[in-house]
């Protein structure tokens, strides 16, 4: 690199010691303000006490030196820098360094920190900190602790051009440290000298502005008497320093005459070593004595000039720095108001989102009670327009019933004469049997076998019983319903068609000893039965209720068919009412315990699944002929255990046990406990049992009825003319049993 390019680089000076917070100086200092190819000085005070012994240790003093800077100079070396070595020797090492950057002209020095404990770091920190405050203020201070800059202090101008020793630092040439007598003539009293050698490179001869007038050939004598000898300077003499210094700046080359000091203090402290050593100084000449004592002059005054500036910018320091800290102040306060400003904006804005969040909410609340509002309001018109249609229905229900009790078309009217006649004036032998509502006589009314059901006075409830049956079955006719042949209302009589084989409940428990009904049979009365409920709950214009559905009110006629009866307790629904969803509520409930709907029994909700649960419990027993009492709870343990078989009616030994289980399985369905897991009747509960009947009538002629005909005796014995010419022959043998046994249910009670 040229000298040229050289002075483009600013001077870099790091002071050192044997701490570890100086190599860590040194490797910030490498890695962020030296390039590759700079010449950076290393500065090392040797602080020790300067005494009678100083000049017998110069000599391990040095060496101990040398192995000082060498680690130093390693991490320059890796790092491509060149590196200059300057040992200094002061007992003030603040002092030391401050007047050598002030000679030097060192533009950027750095200062290690080193962290340490005790007394040792509070000294350190307090070196650091004194060059900091002393250094010239074209010079900028860094303080490195732990690898990073603690404390910085920026130059507030350029460096001088001229100094006394920037060209000896600019030069490549190394400098040596050696040790040398102090010259006697300085008056040099003790402590030991550092010195540096510096050869000086090969340029023009220095010019000093001394050379002119009458001191030029003095001043020439003089500067090539000291260009090859060495100097050193302690702190001893403060007069004599000042001399040498002056002596110094007469021969540099391109100095000028009002050279400007950087530091109120002196420019020298302790010891130095220069490019240029004296080994003697000739005090012979006048003129250089004169040319010193003008020199030193000159420097008083300029120190004098240096003390009011330095003064000057003291002040202007203090009122920047209390201006810097009212700008300071001033920023906090702006900072604080901003922050301020910012939280009362936010606490504006959540005050804003909260009241909109508040309004969409009293919002909502006022559409949700208009809402609310609005469905009351319909429902209350549904409420009333519902009760004026069941009021309408009712009175439409009323006028029907009124205009059926007062035609006479809907049934046939026998007299009190023609039933006594019939009934031998009530004989107890034509009685056959005695309900809840009265005596059953058996007799013959228009050459037709019949039963009349006669109303005893004091039955309760018995006269709209009377009147419900007469309405209902006047009005309707169907193969598995019994039919109704006439009446007489003035003395609650009812005449119906006579029933050979009486209640399906008497013949599955074989009361009178009657023989069990065949399975074939059994299907299909099951089939007969589902047909005849389906047409109640299909009547129009409203569904009928039979409310009271179980054996004993399933009538059997001489050929096992089977009919519905005693529907006294039936009750007309509405239509709107008469789905599985929605009920018809009955103030309350009618019905035969076990056979009653379970909801219906709790709720008195009414509706056609009623009688789907009686429907399957009478399945259960027709299968089973066991009592009804816990009866589903035994079928359905018996199925999970596969035991099924085991509670078919044993009197029959030739069941169809898989088709019997799916009749059980349907009937457990039907006797659900909810009302909506109850199966449809028309779709899934009768096209089944048609099913089972179909196979029955496929297996009728395997049937065997005790080795009769599947016709009753009785009336294959009985033949018109004898209905015609005599008295109704007494009941015999089988017939009788039949009828006796059957007396406290046929026809209803």
């Amino acid at each position: 690199m040229s000298h040229t390019e050289e002075d483009a680089f600013p001077l870099v000076a790091v002071a050192i010691d044997k701490d570890k917070g100086s190599q860590n100086a040194l490797k910030w200092a490498l890695d962020n303000i030296v390039t590759r190819g700079q010449t950076i000085t290393l500065i090392h005070v040797n602080s020790k006490h300067t005494g009678s012994g100083a000049q017998e240790d110069h000599a391990s003093a040095g060496s101990h030196s040398k192995d000082l800077f060498v680690p130093f100079r390693c991490f320059c070396t890796r790092k491509n820098v060149h590196c200059k070595d300057v040992i200094l020797e002061d007992t003030d090492i603040a002092k030391a360094i401050i007047e050598f950057v002030s000679n030097a002209a060192i533009e950027k020095l750095v200062v290690g920190a080193p962290s340490k404990s005790g007394f040792v770091r509070f000294r350190t920190t307090d070196v650091a900190t004194n060059i900091s405050k002393g250094a010239p203020d074209f010079c900028t201070v860094y303080i490195i602790s732990k690898g990073k800059v603690s404390s910085m202090r920026n130059a507030v101008r350029s460096a001088p051009a001229v100094s006394p020793y920037r060209a000896q630092i600019q030069n490549h040439a190394s400098i040596k440290t050696e040790h040398v007598d102090p010259p006697r003539s300085y008056g040099i009293k003790g402590g030991a000298a550092l010195e540096a050698r510096n050869v000086q490179s090969e340029r023009e001869p220095i010019r000093s502005p001394f050379t002119r007038g009458a001191r030029a050939s003095n001043a020439k004598s003089y500067a090539e008497s000291i260009a090859d000898s060495d100097i050193s300077f302690v702190s001893g003499g403060r007069t004599s320093i000042d001399r040498i210094f002056n002596q110094r700046l007469s021969v540099s080359d391109g100095l000028d005459s009002s050279f400007e000091m950087q530091s109120p203090r002196r420019s020298v402290g302790g010891g130095y070593s220069f490019g240029t050593a004296f080994s003697s100084i000739s005090q012979d000449s006048t003129s250089s004595s004169h040319a010193m004592e003008d020199v030193e002059a000159e420097m008083k005054r300029l120190r004098l000039e240096l003390k009011q500036t330095m003064e000057m910018y003291s002040t202007a320091c203090k009122e920047a720095l209390t201006a810097k800290q009212k700008a300071m102040e001033l920023h906090r306060w702006k900072m604080e108001e901003e922050r301020r400003l910012e939280e009362a904006r936010l606490a504006e804005g959540a005050a804003l989102a909260l009241a909109e969040k508040e309004k969409a909410r009293c919002k909502a609340a006022i559409e949700a009670a208009e809402a609310s509002k609005r469905i009351a309001e319909l429902e209350a018109q549904k409420r009333i327009n519902a009760e004026m249609k069941a009021f309408k229905e009712g009175e439409e229900k009323k006028r029907a019933l009124d205009a059926l009790a007062h035609t006479d078309v809907r049934y046939r009217k026998y007299t009190i004469e023609e039933i006594e006649v019939a009934t031998e004036y009530f004989s107890e032998k034509r009685k056959i049997g005695e309900g809840g509502y009265g005596p059953v006589y058996r007799c013959y009314l228009d050459h037709t076998p019949a039963a009349i059901k006669v109303l005893r006075p004091d039955a309760a409830q018995g006269r709209s019983q009377f009147q419900q049956e007469v309405e209902i079955l006047s009005c309707i006719r169907h193969p598995n319903m019994v039919l109704l042949l006439g009446a007489c209302p003035e003395y609650g009589c009812l005449v119906y068609e006579y029933m050979a084989n009486g209640s399906l409940e008497d013949r599955l428990f074989r009361r009178g000893n009657t023989p069990p009904i065949p399975w074939q049979h059994r299907f299909r009365i099951a089939a007969e039965i589902s047909t005849g409920l389906l047409f109640l709950h299909q009547t129009k214009p409203e569904p009928l209720v039979h409310r009271d559905l179980k054996p004993a009110n399933i009538l059997l006629d001489q050929n096992y068919v089977s009919k519905i009866g005693d529907v006294g307790l039936a009750r007309l629904v509405p239509p709107s009412v008469a789905e599985n969803v929605t009920q018809y509520r009955m103030t309350s409930t009618a019905g035969t315990f076990c056979y009653i709907d379970p909801e219906y029994q709790q709720t008195g909700m009414l509706g056609v699944k009623s009688d789907i649960y009686s429907l399957g419990i009478m399945l259960l027993q027709l299968i089973t002929a066991r009592p009804p009492m816990g009866l589903t709870h035994h079928v359905e343990r018996a199925i999970e255990k596969g035991m099924f078989a085991e509670m078919l009616d044993p009197l029959v030994t030739d069941w169809p046990v898989e088709e019997a289980l799916s009749l059980a399985k349907i009937a457990l369905k039907c006797a659900e406990l909810r009302r909506k897991d109850r199966p449809d009747l028309a779709t899934v509960v009768l096209p089944e049992l048609e099913r089972l009947r179909s196979l029955a009538e496929e297996n009728m002629q395997d049937c065997v009825f005790l080795g009769k005909s599947h016709t009753s005796p009785m009336h294959s014995q009985v033949s018109l003319p004898d209905i015609l010419s005599g008295p109704l022959p007494g009941p015999s043998g089988y017939e009788s049993s039949i009828i006796r046994s059957s007396a406290s249910s046929m026809y209803g009670r």
